[in-house]
């Protein structure tokens, strides 16, 4: 997630708020947040959910419905959300 500047910190607050909320939704097994760090105005979350029917059940709550839109509403550039698995050996 990209941000201009001067969003960091309402980001940062909206975070906080609301990380412990995002922990306790169901299948949600992890949270972090991640800052570039050659780029500080770019983050990212970095989660683990039980399943992808967890993390789509998070995406069409209510909180994902506050959470996101004010998150939303403070880039700079288009978000990108991808899900990744690990590589057998």
């Amino acid at each position: 997630m990209t941000f201009a500047s001067e969003n960091i910190p309402a980001f940062l607050q909206l975070f906080r708020a609301t990380e412990t909320r995002i922990r306790q939704m169901p299948g949600c097994q992890h949270l972090e947040l991640w800052q570039d760090a050659n780029t500080p105005h770019i983050y990212c979350t970095y989660s683990h959910w039980e399943s992808e029917e967890a993390l789509n059940v998070y995406r069409k709550s209510a909180l994902f419905g506050e959470v996101w839109p004010a998150t939303k509403a403070l880039f700079a550039a288009p978000a990108q959300a991808f899900s990744v698995h690990p590589v057998a050996p």
